[in-house]
């Protein structure tokens, strides 16, 4: 970061002393944590369901210094250690505390700041995180996303750095910004589409999670998360953005896929029927862009697998989710080996490595 800011306004981890620190998803934690601050604001959830190769009967308390995550939850060096005891050979990496999409800079008065630390941000995930094993990491990048104008220009000085893909809002609308139905993104969808950058959209980077009532229990929420990616791929299939850019590609991150079918057959039949009077797309049904523009994503989800023939054998791609609570760590590969069991050969590789490299346009181990 420039210096001409104050140190304690730009991000950065401090020591705090608290008798109960409310942390993510309602855990808590007493004692000494470690915070991050930004613009003089305290972000306690450090861990951020770093939870992996714990005993789940902790859960119930986050993570709250560094000293009580695995390293390699926050050392790229130490992440290729667990990734290969995990049988895993690449990943790509979301932000934390930056959030998934890069959303935290959107809070604050001073844009300029926030210019920078999506600056920096970019600059550490490109030259260092990745850095450390090109061929293992995949590049992306976030976006000063309150100006147009400057993710166009963040986007281009990215792509001079190797990214490879972009994190964005699943919907940006919740946050105070323009929706997918009106022509504000099309700068940056047109990069996109040009460089073959993928649009990572990852559940919940709307800022907004499923809900029940408030006191429903932490599970009801966890159990729902797909819903998110249930309403950004209707929102995405009825919009506009793919018939102005019809090879702009879309990953659904850590949406399930098990629920395709169902939801790919019903946003047809509403197609059907009420395409005349809504202001759509009458010409092409909404599954046919899907086989073309998305991809999902899952984790353990062996219903996407057994449906795959009916969601599209290339649109399914399998994620670790290493460090949280979805993770099968060190078990992803055994745990990916039994779901695929009954898959032939030729499609477990697409699930397992081929349909996110040309998601991604990434391949770099292979001549």
């Amino acid at each position: 970061m420039p210096s001409k800011y104050d140190v304690s306004q730009v991000p950065h981890v401090e020591e705090v002393e608290v008798d109960a620190a409310p942390l993510q998803l309602g855990a808590t934690a007493h004692g000494r944590v470690q915070s991050w601050v930004y613009a003089g604001k305290q972000y306690p959830q450090i861990g951020l369901n770093a939870v992996a190769c714990k005993d789940p009967k902790t859960w119930d308390v986050e993570p709250a210094r560094y000293d009580d995550m695995r390293p390699g939850c926050y050392d790229p060096v130490e992440r290729l250690k667990d990734m290969d005891e995990d049988g895993v050979w690449a990943q790509l990496c979301f932000p934390s505390f930056a959030r998934f999409a890069g959303t935290r800079f959107l809070e604050g008065d001073d844009r300029d700041m926030a210019l920078d630390c999506v600056r920096a941000w970019n600059d550490w995930m490109l030259q260092e995180w990745c850095g450390a094993a090109p061929d293992r990491y995949v590049p992306l990048c976030i976006l000063p996303l309150w100006d147009v104008e400057l993710c166009v220009a963040e986007l281009h000085r990215t792509i001079g750095l190797g990214a490879r893909c972009i994190c964005f809002p699943e919907n940006p609308s919740p946050l105070g910004l323009p929706s997918f139905h009106t022509d504000h993104w099309d700068p940056v969808l047109a990069i996109a589409e040009e460089n073959g950058m993928p649009l990572m959209l990852h559940f919940g980077t709307s800022s907004r999670t499923p809900y029940t009532s408030p006191d429903a229990p932490t599970p009801v929420v966890v159990s729902q998360m797909g819903l998110n990616s249930m309403g950004t791929l209707a929102d995405l299939l009825y919009s506009r953005v793919f018939h102005a850019f019809p090879n702009l590609k879309v990953a659904l991150a850590e949406g399930g896929t098990g629920w395709l079918p169902y939801m790919l057959e019903r946003i047809d039949q509403v197609w059907e029927k009420h395409r005349w009077y809504a202001n759509v797309d009458t010409r092409v049904r909404p599954s046919t862009l899907f086989a073309k523009n998305v991809w999902g994503c899952f984790i353990v989800d062996q219903a996407g697998v057994d449906f795959r023939h009916r969601i599209g054998v290339d649109r399914l791609t399998w994620e670790s989710d290493y460090l949280h609570s979805d993770s099968q760590w060190p078990h992803s590969r055994k745990g990916l080996a039994e779901m695929l069991a009954d898959v032939p050969d030729d499609e477990a590789h697409r699930l397992a490595e081929l349909n996110a490299c040309e998601l991604l346009g990434w391949r770099p181990w292979s001549p």
